[in-house]
C-alpha cells in the first residue's frame, strides 16, 4: 500500500517508525508541521518525525496550513493510495480527505465512539474507565465520527498515569496502523459505523483543568492526578497562595467532618475530601524545586494542620 503519513510527535513517533520499517507498505512522504523555535535560546529545532524521515530518505512536507491549495497539489503529485494520520493537530479539508482511493485513516487513542476529541487518554483515566485502546477510523468532516476499521484494547493500570498510557497507546497505534494497511491491501477491510448513542467527548485540556477540586471524592481526585500527569499537571494552592504541583496522590481511609481541602496532618499532605474521606498528596513539586515526597516537603514548608488547600 502506497501511503503518505501525517503526524506530529510524540504520539505519532512509534507509528512513523513502524511505517518506515514496513516491508509490505511504501511510505511516500511525511507531512508534519513546520519546525519551530524551542528552548530558552528559541533556536529552530528539527522535529523528531522529520529527523526520522530524513534519515530514511523519505521526503518531508511541512505546510504552514493544509488549507493552502499548494498542499493539495503536492499530495496529488505524490500519488498515495491512502493517507494515514496520527495526532496531526489540524482539521483536514474535504478535498484532502477525498484525494486518495482509500481516503484517510486516523489513529485515535480511545475505543470510539467513547472519547472523541483531543484528550481521550486523560479523560479515560479521570473517568475511571477499566480499559481503553486505539481505533483506526475513516476520517470525515465531523470530529472522530468516521466508521471504524479496527480497534485494539488494553486495560488501564490502577496506578497508570496519562503519560504512561500515552506511551503504551502510541506503540499499540503502530500495531493497529500496520494491520489496517494490511486489511486495505488485502481487500479485507470492513468499516463499522459508530453508535452515536454511545458518544462521549474529550475536549482539549487547558491549564485550569489541572486544578484539584477537594469537594470531589478521594478516589476521583487520585484519578484526576494520574490523568493530568504530565499535561496540564494536577495542582493546588497552598495557604500562602503558592501553587503546588501534585505528581502522585492516593485515597486514604480516615473519615471526618472537616471542610474539603483541610490539611489533616502536620507531617504529610493528607487532605480532607468531599466524600468525608481523605487523599494523600504523596509526591509533589513546589515551584522552582525538584519533585519530592510530601513528608519531605512538609519538613521544609511546615503547612499547619487545619490549614485549607485550594482556597
Amino acid at each position: 500500500m502506497r501511503l503518505v503519513f501525517l503526524g506530529s510527535p510524540p504520539f505519532a513517533t512509534p507509528i512513523l517508525e513502524r511505517l518506515l520499517s514496513s516491508e509490505r507498505h511504501e511510505l511516500l512522504a511525511l507531512v508534519t508541521p513546520p519546525d519551530r523555535p524551542r528552548g530558552r535560546g528559541r533556536a529552530v529545532v528539527r522535529s523528531t518525525l522529520a529527523e526520522l524521515a530524513d534519515d530514511a530518505g523519505v521526503p518531508v512536507v511541512q505546510p504552514a496550513s493544509t488549507k493552502d491549495p499548494a498542499f493539495l497539489e503536492t499530495l496529488a503529485s505524490i500519488g498515495p493510495e491512502v493517507l494515514m494520520v496520527a495526532s496531526y493537530g489540524e482539521i483536514l479539508r474535504r478535498d484532502v480527505l477525498e484525494l486518495c482511493p482509500h481516503g484517510a485513516l486516523n489513529v485515535h487513542g480511545s475505543l470510539l465512539p467513547r472519547w472523541r476529541g483531543a484528550s481521550p487518554i486523560q479523560r479515560a483515566i479521570a473517568a475511571g474507565d477499566a480499559e481503553t485502546g486505539v481505533s483506526i477510523q475513516r476520517m470525515v468532516l465531523a470530529l472522530d465520527a468516521g466508521d471504524v476499521l479496527l480497534e485494539k484494547r488494553t486495560a488501564i493500570g490502577p496506578a497508570e498515569t496519562a503519560a504512561d498510557l500515552f506511551e503504551r497507546l502510541s506503540q499499540l497505534g503502530a500495531d493497529a496502523a500496520e494491520e489496517a494497511l494490511d486489511l486495505l491491501a488485502g481487500g479485507d477491510a470492513v468499516f463499522t459505523p459508530q453508535d452515536e448513542s454511545l458518544v462521549t467527548l474529550a475536549p482539549k485540556l487547558t491549564k485550569d483543568d489541572g486544578r484539584i477540586d477537594f469537594t470531589l471524592p478521594a478516589a476521583t481526585i487520585a484519578r484526576h492526578v494520574r490523568a493530568m500527569t504530565t499535561w496540564p499537571g494536577a495542582r493546588t494552592t497552598l495557604p500562602d497562595g503558592r501553587d503546588l504541583v501534585v505528581l502522585e496522590a492516593r485515597a486514604e481511609q480516615p473519615s471526618g467532618a472537616e471542610a474539603p481541602g483541610t490539611l489533616l496532618d502536620d507531617a504529610t499532605l493528607l487532605v480532607r475530601t468531599g466524600d468525608g474521606g481523605a487523599v494523600r498528596l504523596a509526591r509533589v513539586k513546589p515551584a522552582g524545586k525538584a519533585a519530592m515526597a510530601d513528608d519531605a516537603f512538609q519538613r521544609g514548608a511546615r503547612v499547619e494542620r487545619g490549614s485549607v488547600l485550594g482556597g
